[in-house]
């Protein structure tokens, strides 16, 4: 951690070139499936590693940020590295990050440090095939030392201007550098100024194009307890009666998004040993994906890793009685999502938010969006120290809300209580629910102090 944030130092992936060079090229031992986007990102691979998984394959999963620990960044075969793994891959690391820093002047950050562990630790394994979400942005992302035999863009939207421009459309080109040439590109529903650059680059890189709502998507969504009842075109088939413990039209786009990717990758992955692109995209590049019926997947196999398959922290339900949501939004459009979903999916009738943010996001855009939905509002602070002090976010908050409606709290734990205490004073207790939100640190200490226990 000491090496600090990969957004303070030059963009450039000539350091965890040269790192993973001398490791041996890790990052090639087996087929990769790239995630980019601004939202949605955690949840579309853990859906794609999970369907994986169930088709029989050894997979890697690397992931981030953590909820509530580091090890839970880098998994096989589902579960989080164990400590003692943890501590081994960086030792084997470790020796050659200081050759590294010397050549370039400049230390390897944390991220690039730990995205060299997680292809270290996959190719140890070996795992047959790495799902590889990027920590931010796309072509400089310490990732994209790989090349994804699919590149899967989640919807994008505006967030860390500071670092990745602040139009959609630089955005946007920022996320597409993972599409390599000869790659199927698995397009979630964009917005129009980000579709035209993302289809601008598969082009220019002889890629093949899947976009949802024309190549794949929902065809059905019926809301069901304990999440939703899907189905699902894909990329060579229909896939009916899928059942997903997930809540929200977002989560169903994710699910269909998973669905193609691996339909694509199992359409043209090669098996270990032979893990290059060429290899990997055996499909003719062309402007879109055509599928066929040949290339469907065992429909029992996707409804039962479906149904096998969690996302914590996104709308997650940790307790009833009140009924109280994690969720880890923390923008505008991330929120709309969760606010479309919390009102079509719970019935409730008085919901409190908590909400602690980090002071560089759009906090007044995610406010804007709670404010509707929410009676009344406890603000706090998380455990990272990018968090908005208590007294602005009030501040910011009352403006939105009206001062009547907002309770400061400087401690999560507190704010927590503070926000069941007002969600139960109508006696309602089932149509009474807390939403705490605002960051996926947020929801991470809050599935600490709720002691919520996943396996992760």
């Amino acid at each position: 951690m000491s090496r600090g944030v990969e957004w303070d130092i030059d963009p450039t992936l000539d350091r965890i070139r040269d790192l993973v060079d001398v490791l041996g090229e890790p990052q090639r031992a087996c087929p990769v499936i790239h995630i980019a986007g601004t939202n949605g990102k955690s949840s579309t691979a853990r859906l794609i590693e999970a369907l994986l998984r169930e088709r029989g394959l050894r997979t890697g999963l690397y992931t981030s940020p953590e909820l509530n620990t580091l090890r839970e960044r880098i998994a096989i075969d589902g579960e989080a590295v164990s400590e003692e793994r943890f501590v081994q891959v960086y030792e084997d690391v470790l020796p050659y990050l200081g050759l590294i820093d010397d050549k370039h002047g400049t230390r390897l950050s944390f991220f690039e440090v730990l995205t060299a562990m997680a292809f270290a630790a996959f190719a140890d394994a070996p795992v047959d095939v790495a799902v590889v979400e990027t920590g931010m942005g796309g072509s400089w992302d310490a990732t994209n030392v790989a090349d994804g035999a699919v590149a899967v863009i989640t919807p994008i939207g505006l967030d860390h201007t500071r670092y990745l421009g602040d139009t959609i459309e630089e955005i946007a080109a920022e996320k597409a550098g993972i599409i390599k040439p000869g790659a199927v590109a698995v397009l979630a529903q964009q917005p129009v100024a980000a579709a035209e650059v993302l289809l601008r680059r598969v082009a220019e890189t002889g890629a093949t194009a899947a976009r949802e709502g024309v190549e794949y998507g929902v065809l059905n969504r019926d809301v069901a307890f304990g999440g939703q009842q899907l189905r699902i075109q894909g990329l060579h088939g229909i896939y009916d009666e899928i059942f997903l413990p997930l809540f929200g039209e977002h989560h169903a786009s994710n699910a269909a998004t998973a669905l193609a990717a691996v339909e694509a990758f199992a359409g043209g992955a090669p098996t270990r040993g032979e893990a290059n692109l060429e290899a990997a995209t055996r499909i003719a590049p062309g402007e879109s994906y055509t599928g066929g019926e040949a290339g469907q997947l065992d429909p029992a196999l996707v409804r039962s890793g479906f149904a096998k398959s969690s996302s914590p922290g996104r709308l997650e339900v940790v307790r009833t009685g009140p009924t109280v949501l994690l969720d880890a939004a923390h923008n505008p459009a991330g929120m709309a999502a969760t606010v479309a979903t919390v009102t079509e999916s719970f019935g409730f009738t008085r919901l409190v938010g908590v909400v602690a943010a980090a002071a560089d996001k759009d906090v007044a855009g995610v406010l804007d969006q709670l404010e509707p939905v929410l009676a009344e509002l406890v603000v706090t602070r998380n455990s990272s120290p990018r968090s908005m002090p208590v007294d602005e976010l009030a501040e910011l908050a009352e403006g939105i809300f009206g001062p009547e409606r907002v309770h400061p709290s400087p401690r999560l734990d507190d704010a927590i209580d503070r926000a069941i205490g007002l969600a139960e004073e109508t006696g309602e207790y089932r149509g009474a629910g807390v939403l705490v939100t605002g960051s996926v640190v947020t929801a991470g200490d809050a599935r600490t102090l709720l002691r919520v226990q996943d396996g992760r």
